[in-house]
């Protein structure tokens, strides 16, 4: 019932999420929109599903099947062992999907394929602290079409092509380095040995007695693999009745109440209207959404805002832009400057215990009218950006150069932050803003506006277009890896980008593993960073790769 439903309810209201105590079922799940498959064990394999977790491609109307608007679905917690009804039960589990469909903290038993099953484009997505393999087809994962990756702090058997952008952060068995110059051969694979910093997203658990609690993971350095193949996860757990446990008719009043008495957060399925912002004031609380509960603003407020506080954990969250503007849909913190100057830290944050966002997306239009000028606004330091996808809606309802209006998806003004699997699409300015200093990002994709109607629509300062990417001129030190912008100009194809990336020239700031891509050839992308790099142009959609820069 919930399949029928929701494959095909991409803007829908209806929001599912399907929790499975410790134990074995037989259970051939195909995911929707909007729908969450997650165990509530202390480890994955705590729950163990006999047939699948999957997600399939859609059918195009002439023939053949796509992932790419594969979009807000995610499996969590659990164990695999894949029986794939399409495939004479081949061992294997498929999860085609695009952006903001997470794969957490899974044991897949076998082998694992992000591409539809006739062979589609799929777009972008991310793997965390999970397994796959051992067993048949031995940990293989086939990425196929899939355009772009992240896996971090997890394990893999052998993992299969590649196509622009696959990027691997601590990662036992990620294949070696071999990003080029030359595009596809060999495959665009940037590794990293391990995670700097990190932290895996929390969950709801129970226990033998029907106990529920929210398991908060500890934070890790230079971490390799995942949290609990060799052991119990390190980190705590927070009984259920330190929770407020919300459902869409609360009010946002209501919720603030319950903050302001100490409560942690668990959002339920559904969609909250919102006529005022949620604060969350208090240090290291935990606010979990199930079943991408989605937070509008009715009235042009901000959704939600984080106080100049440290630890907070926002997890599973789905902002969507309301219509009448909003400054902003999250604000992390208030204070970036004194007195107009910058400051080079917070001195209420704690490196030991940074702010995190983990599953945490926007949309600007696409269900309704949309507006917000930007959708996440960093100030505070140490932070964790751990899968975000902020689009501005390119399809749906509301949607159009002057309807569904936003700048920028992602300004940084914190100092050491770092974002891993960074998704920022189609905003009508730069993407992403990075003014903070020791800023890290692993992994970024981003496709520049397809709806710009002329090239003076769409420029400034003398420059054409916007980069996806600006590091501010202030920066000192900066770094990332597996950097991807992407250029789609169908409503005026002769638009042109001046450039993909845009940072200051100094020994501290360093990026790897820049690519640009014109899509089909329509629009150009004249540089990849700065001034540096050829065009990305022409049909045959080659990327213009750059293995570092300076």
């Amino acid at each position: 019932q919930a399949l029928a439903q929701q494959v095909s309810n991409q803007f829908g209201s209806q929001r599912v999420a399907f929790l499975f105590k410790p134990g074995t079922y037989a259970v051939d799940a195909q995911l929707g929109y909007y729908t969450s498959v997650a165990g509530l064990g202390l480890s994955p394999d705590d729950v163990t599903i006999n047939g699948a977790v999957r997600v399939e491609g859609q059918p195009l109307p002439g023939g053949g099947d796509s992932a790419l608007n594969n979009f807000w679905r995610s499996a969590e917690n659990l164990a695999i062992n894949p029986v794939d009804p399409v495939y004479g039960n081949a061992p294997l589990d498929r999860w085609a999907v695009s952006q903001a469909s997470p794969l957490r903290r899974v044991d897949i038993h076998g082998g694992l394929f992000l591409f539809p099953a006739q062979g589609g484009y799929s777009s972008g997505g991310f793997i965390a602290d999970s397994q796959v393999g051992p067993g048949p087809f031995d940990g293989l994962v086939v990425n196929a079409t899939q355009q772009q990756w992240l896996t971090r702090d997890s394990a893999i058997g052998l993992w299969s092509n590649g196509v622009w952008n696959q990027v691997f952060s601590g990662v036992v068995g990620a294949p070696a380095q071999s990003f080029s110059t030359t595009p596809y051969d060999p495959p665009p694979y940037t590794t990293l040995a391990a995670s700097p910093i990190s932290r895996e997203k929390p969950f709801l658990t129970v226990d033998a007695s029907g106990h529920y609690g929210v398991f908060v993971p500890a934070l890790r350095h230079n971490a390799v693999g995942n949290t609990w193949s060799h052991g119990p996860t390190a980190g705590s757990s927070i009984p259920i009745e330190q929770f407020f446990v919300a459902k869409p008719t609360d009010s946002a009043k209501a919720i603030n109440v319950a903050l302001a008495q100490g409560q942690n957060l668990i959002l339920t399925p559904g969609v909250y209207h919102l006529d005022r912002t949620i604060e969350v004031k208090r240090p290291d609380t935990v606010v979990l959404g199930l079943g991408f509960p989605t937070l509008v603003p009715d009235n042009g407020t901000v959704p939600m805002t984080v106080a100049d506080v440290k630890g907070v954990k926002i997890a599973g969250v789905l902002f969507d832009a309301g219509p009448v503007n909003s400054p902003v849909l999250l604000q992390v913190g208030s204070q970036h400057a004194v007195n107009g100057q910058a400051r080079e830290h917070n001195d209420w944050s704690d490196p030991a215990d940074p702010t995190s966002l983990q599953d945490v997306f926007f949309r600007i239009g696409g269900a309704g009218p949309g507006k917000a000028t930007t959708s996440l606004v960093v100030n505070s330091d140490n932070v964790l950006l751990d899968d975000i996808w902020a689009w501005r809606a390119d399809h749906g309802s509301g949607v159009g150069w002057t309807a569904n209006t936003a700048d920028t998806g992602v300004i940084v003004n914190g100092a050491d932050v770092t974002a891993y699997g960074l998704f920022v699409e189609h905003y009508q300015k730069t993407q992403v803003i990075w003014n903070g200093e020791n800023g890290r990002t692993i992994m970024f994709q981003s496709e520049m506006p397809y709806d710009a109607p002329n090239q003076a629509a769409w420029a400034h300062d003398g420059v054409n277009g916007y980069a996806s990417y600006k590091v501010a001129d202030s920066v000192k030190r900066h770094e990332a890896w597996g950097l991807g912008s992407y250029c789609f100009f169908n409503v005026d194809p002769t638009i042109h980008a001046t450039r993909g990336f845009e940072v200051p020239i100094t020994p501290g700031v360093k990026l790897h593993d820049v690519l640009t891509v014109s899509l089909g050839g329509v629009g150009v992308i004249d540089h990849v960073v700065n001034d540096t790099g050829a065009a990305a142009q022409g049909v045959a959609t080659i990327p213009v790769n750059l293995v570092s820069f300076p």
